[in-house]
């Protein structure tokens, strides 16, 4: 593998530095660097983070390629600048045992655009009633870490009391998907003014926050982790704030989405914009943006949700839930985020690197851009204005939410290791 030298980026949004590549790793960074025998890339300027790290995508593979594959969404993630990926368990069959995940982990292998990480199931079948295979899951090639119903809530307080328990033993977290059932049957959308308005099945935001506020009692009496998925609440944010000032070992994640978009979106009836969670209000959009600057909420997770065009092109009730995200999340970030000064890029490294690799345990990624260190990296072009075309995307689907519309920031490279798998926006 040929050396690569990154010439004048700011690094981490921070001056301008050349940065060496050499085979794997990160020979060197500083200024003026020797471009003898390297492949220059010319940065100008552009901000160079390290490899984005997704602890919440859905891959769909096995079971439901029609929607997306391994390779598409591992092409998508390269694009979007993420390195590695974790993929949720409700595929068909759901990712219950130690052969399930390792298929995806060899899937994710055999891709090269991205390293992909098993999330292996709760319980057996997302059923919420018997725990699944976590320690022949952990022990499997996969050496997974991170278990999630995602999808599904483990409502039963006995199920996630013995799954924090099963996982403390190894240092495994249980990722929750906090919706109280019984709450939201019926339910369409947020329950608030707008449903009321549209006649659609209101969405509490209790039925969220009560399982929070479940599980963080729950950990802290286990001495266990848990980690919420896709926070979508204000009400939320307290309890999450609370539960940490106490010392309980929670964290949280936000998807781009919810720090954008709003409820009142609904009342065009495009499916494109239903959700699960859904989206909430301007207040609870302005809460979640502050919870994740002063770190409350710790990463962005995109939730990338991948349907196939008939489960969108229809009427609401009948539509799925679920936006595709790789390919815009750091796009809306910039736009949520570094432009309204909540957070500097250095601080979006953070919660889109550092902290998601750390949580889900995602060896080589969320590293330092320095010397010795392993060169997952990105490159943005945070100068860059344009509209979202899904016509371009890698992913198979096209639900996006954010189509025609202009936000800030392009990826222009990406590389894994090294090597280099978008160049010039181009995925090699």
């Amino acid at each position: 593998m040929s050396k690569i030298l990154i010439r004048g980026a700011k690094v981490l949004g921070g001056e301008t530095q050349d940065v060496l590549i050499d085979g794997e790793t990160i020979e060197a960074v500083g200024a003026g660097l020797s471009a003898e025998g390297a492949t220059v890339v010319d940065a100008d300027g552009k901000v160079l983070l390290p490899g984005l790290v997704d602890l919440h995508t859905h891959l769909r593979e096995p079971g439901r390629e029609d929607s997306e594959t391994v390779l598409t969404g591992t092409r998508a993630a390269a694009s979007g600048g993420y390195t590695a990926v974790f993929a949720m368990a409700n595929t068909f069959p759901v990712a219950d045992t130690a052969g399930v995940v390792e298929q995806v982990y060899r899937l994710g292998k055999e891709s090269g655009y991205c390293d992909v990480q098993p999330i292996g199931a709760v319980t057996v079948g997302l059923e919420g009633k018997k725990l699944a295979e976590l320690g022949a899951m952990h022990e499997s090639a996969a050496g997974v870490t991170v278990f999630s119903d995602d999808g599904k809530c483990v409502d039963d307080a006995v199920i996630m009391r013995r799954a924090l328990e099963y996982v403390k033993a190894f240092g495994g977290v249980v990722a929750q998907h906090a919706q109280e059932p019984r709450l939201t049957e019926g339910a369409q959308m947020n329950e608030g003014v707008v449903s009321a308005e549209l006649g659609l099945g209101g969405w509490p935001a209790v039925a969220e926050e009560s399982i929070i506020a479940r599980d963080v009692l729950l950990a802290e009496h286990v001495g266990s982790r848990v980690h919420i998925c896709h926070l979508s609440t204000a009400g939320s944010v307290e309890i999450v704030r609370w539960a940490k000032s106490r010392g309980i070992d929670v964290t949280a994640e936000v998807t781009p989405h919810h720090l954008l978009l709003t409820d009142e979106l609904v009342r065009s009836y495009n499916p494109v914009y239903k959700v699960n969670p859904p989206l909430r209000t301007e207040r609870d959009v302005m809460a979640l943006r502050e919870a994740l600057a002063d770190g409350t909420i710790d990463i962005v997770a995109t939730d990338h949700a991948p349907h196939p065009h008939e489960d969108k092109d229809c009427e609401w009730a009948a539509a799925a839930m679920g936006m595709v995200g790789l390919e815009t999340a750091l796009s809306v970030v910039q736009q949520t985020m570094v432009e309204t000064g909540l957070l500097t890029w250095e601080a979006v490294a953070d919660r889109m690197s550092f902290k998601p690799a750390a949580i889900g345990g995602a060896a080589g990624h969320g590293r330092p851009v320095s010397a010795g260190e392993p060169a997952n990296l990105v490159l943005v072009d945070a100068d860059y204005r344009g509209a979202v075309d899904p016509a371009g995307f890698a992913s198979r689907s096209r639900n996006t939410p954010y189509e025609g519309r202009e936000l800030p920031g392009r990826v222009t490279h990406t590389w894994l290791r090294g090597r280099a798998t978008l160049v010039d926006g181009k995925l090699t």
